[in-house]
């Protein structure tokens, strides 16, 4: 039988951790559903099976979830926190228990007009509390709706209606302030998701229309004005502008974009006017990408979040016996029936495990979306929390450390100007990097070149030409000298050039030495202060990882300060190097392209890829990847995840401690409902509101 596809839909008014799970059970109840899964922190669900939005809003009817398709374009109606119906609900709740105050204090608690306005403040606060409570209380599950609806019975039962009606509005404030919190947690989310345009201008035959990103095809030409975003990843065809690509590398400086660089949908045209060629459909481009991995990520639980998960299991059912131990063993011993009853109640209602639930799932939702807008894109909880326990850094050198293109360092001759004209003109026969190196520095110094003839490439040595009706040679220092009278000093630059990480080409003309051009991958300007960030951030130990020889690789370890250097490698000895650093110094990231280094990153801790944007290989091999081309988020994002794992276990003990606190006075038997909700809702907003610090923590 063939296996059902999984769809994805989008959730509203999910903002309760254990609901999420109560939820996720509903779905996977019905018969027509094989498995579902519901990511709270991206406020989805995924599930595999013949169902309708219908059927998975039943299944969240208990706290009325709102189900839309995943690719359904929904505007959502701003609703202001003061105009929400749960709110409004609250507030009239708080007017009876005010006036029911005022009359306990001029009639007695126990006057019929005191209670009965206690009565109507339960009633109108916590009408879909006992709802949801009684309903699974028929059931046997046990939640904090179920805890709640059984503490206010209780206190109705012994008579504390003051007491009920206190608890009931106080619960409803922590609800309200909750579920605002954890909106404002996933608006990371959100945000990415409104910044590529819905539609877009394009252009077919002589007409310029307006369409739906969903309907635009592939080579299809985007027409994007000056201060407009560009809706889809493409190739530029016309126009030259600056292109803030802050969205999705999170550059601060503008990118300068011309005819055959690549673009991406919610980026910023700023100044010209470009016709962009479609590349990808609106559901493959990179912010597509971006959001679906963030979603993802956030969807996968960490181990500190297993642990509470696990944890909460049997935490609930705990605080259930001992709730009921503390009202029924007292009383037996002689102690006052009424008064360890009330007791009993309130240990239930400090039960409640919102806090513990949440402590995780926020901490992770809010750090993952925060570095998703810094350009860094972190795929899952379990990545996030390791990337603050690394000791070792190991790094490829090509187009990590360096730039990953040759660029000339060093010329010497007579005349640079003429030198670099005749070698030039030689080199722009010839498709050798090295040789390309020089074209583009003397593209850069404005040198055109002149007319070449006789061109041949020597193999593995250089090329010839001749170059105003004499002979010119470009090439290896051996092959030169071996031709030509080169200068011992020249010899002993040239030596000192290659021990540097330089690669020297010499040149002669008619047999006779003029000069030569050193080229070398520079390293990158930011390399430097990158490491020694880490360094200072407690990194023990950073490697450079490198096919290169070994005297380019020792003399740009070198000028970078790395700890130490492995050259000559081929992929399996990269391999073989990161299963010796973890098993010297446990959590090891590697830096690489996502490419060439795939089994090493497979390999460490944590493989971390750098330029993500545009590079599938690097979004899907790695499990973090940088989308700018660039080394400086590196330390953020350690920064960020150490930040994470420190609040994380501030979250754990803020949950517990002020339970246990609450617990510790029923010794003393000052206990009191007031207290127990307090010592529950402190903990959920402490838990949520500290969190929301990493929404702090920037590059």
């Amino acid at each position: 039988m063939e296996k059902a596809a999984k769809k994805e839909y989008r959730l509203e008014n999910l903002s309760c951790a254990s609901c999420a799970m109560k939820f996720e059970n509903n779905i996977k109840d019905l018969p027509t559903v094989e498995d579902a899964l519901v990511n709270f922190g991206a406020s989805k669900v995924s599930v595999i099976g013949d169902v309708t939005v219908e059927d998975i809003e039943k299944a969240g009817a208990f706290d009325g979830i709102k189900v839309a398709q995943e690719k359904q374009r929904k505007v959502e109606e701003k609703v202001p926190f003061f105009k929400r119906k749960e709110n409004i609900v609250t507030v009239i709740s708080f007017v009876f228990l005010v006036i029911g105050i005022i009359a306990s204090i001029v009639n007695g608690e126990s006057h019929p007009f005191a209670v009965g306005l206690f009565v109507v403040s339960i009633a109108v606060g916590g009408y879909e509390m006992f709802k949801h409570g009684i309903k699974n209380l028929s059931k046997f599950y046990f939640d904090m709706n179920t805890l709640m609806t059984i503490a206010i019975i209780g206190a109705a039962i012994i008579g504390e209606w003051r007491e009920g009606a206190v608890v009931v509005f106080l619960f409803a404030v922590s609800e309200a302030l909750e579920a605002y919190s954890m909106n404002k947690a996933r608006q990371s989310i959100s945000q990415l998701m409104d910044i590529a345009p819905p539609t877009a201008t394009i252009r077919r035959g002589d007409q310029l229309i307006e369409v739906d990103t969903e309907f635009i095809q592939i080579n299809d030409i985007l027409i994007v004005k000056p201060g407009q975003k560009i809706a889809m990843d493409g190739i530029v065809l016309k126009g030259t502008s600056a292109v803030n690509q802050a969205s999705i590398t999170g550059e601060s400086v503008p990118a300068v974009k011309k005819i055959g660089d690549e673009v991406f949908a919610g980026t910023l045209n700023e100044e010209g006017s470009l016709e962009v060629q479609v590349t990808k459909r609106v559901e493959d481009t990179t912010i597509a990408k971006i959001i679906h991995l963030v979603e993802e990520a956030q969807a996968e639980k960490a181990p500190s979040q297993k642990f509470v998960d696990k944890f909460a299991k049997y935490y609930t059912p705990a605080i259930i016996v001992i709730a009921f131990l503390v009202a029924i063993v007292p009383p037996i011993f002689g102690a006052d029936w009424q008064s360890w009853i009330y007791q009993g109640l309130a240990v239930l209602v400090v039960g409640c495990p919102c806090a513990l639930v949440v402590s995780t799932p926020v901490a992770i939702v809010t750090a993952i979306g925060n570095a998703a807008k810094q350009g860094v894109l972190i795929k899952g909880g379990i990545h996030l929390e390791e990337i603050g326990r690394l000791k070792a850094i190991a790094f490829d050198k090509t187009g990590t450390l360096t730039k990953g293109y040759p660029e000339v360092t060093y010329v010497e001759a007579e005349s640079d100007n003429d030198f670099i004209q005749k070698v030039m003109s030689i080199e722009t026969y010839s498709q050798h990097p090295l040789a390309q190196a020089i074209v583009k520095y003397a593209a850069k110094e404005h040198i055109h070149a002149v007319d070449v003839e006789g061109f041949q490439s020597v193999t593995g040595k250089g090329a010839e030409g001749v170059v105003d009706g004499k002979k010119w040679s470009v090439g290896s220092v051996s092959w030169i000298v071996a031709n030509s009278t080169v200068p011992a000093e020249v010899i002993a630059r040239v030596e000192n050039l290659q021990t540097e990480g330089n690669t020297v080409m010499l040149a002669s003309e008619g047999g006779v030495y003029k000069g030569f051009i050193a080229v070398a991958d520079p390293i990158r300007s930011t390399s430097g202060k990158v490491l020694a960030d880490l360094k200072s951030a407690g990194i023990k130990h950073t490697v450079m990882l490198t096919g290169d020889d070994e005297r380019t690789a020792k003399a740009i370890a070198a000028k970078l300060g790395l700890t130490d250097v492995e050259a000559s490698l081929m992929p399996e000895h990269k391999l073989s190097a990161i299963k010796t650093l973890k098993e010297k110094y446990g959590a090891v990231a590697m830096v690489g392209d996502g490419v060439n280094d795939s089994p090493a990153l497979a390999a460490s801790t944590v493989g971390i890829a750098m330029g993500g944007a545009g590079t599938d290989a690097a979004l899907e091999t790695a499990d973090v990847a940088l989308m700018a081309d660039d080394l400086e988020k590196l330390p953020y994002t350690i920064r960020l995840s150490r930040k994470a794992l420190h609040i994380i276990k501030e979250n754990i003990m803020f949950a517990l401690g002020l339970k246990i606190i609450a617990l510790l006075l029923i010794i003393p038997g000052w206990l009191t409902l007031w207290i127990a909700i307090f010592a529950d809702m402190g903990a959920t907003l402490l838990v949520v509101l500290n969190s929301l610090r990493l929404l702090k923590v920037y590059k």
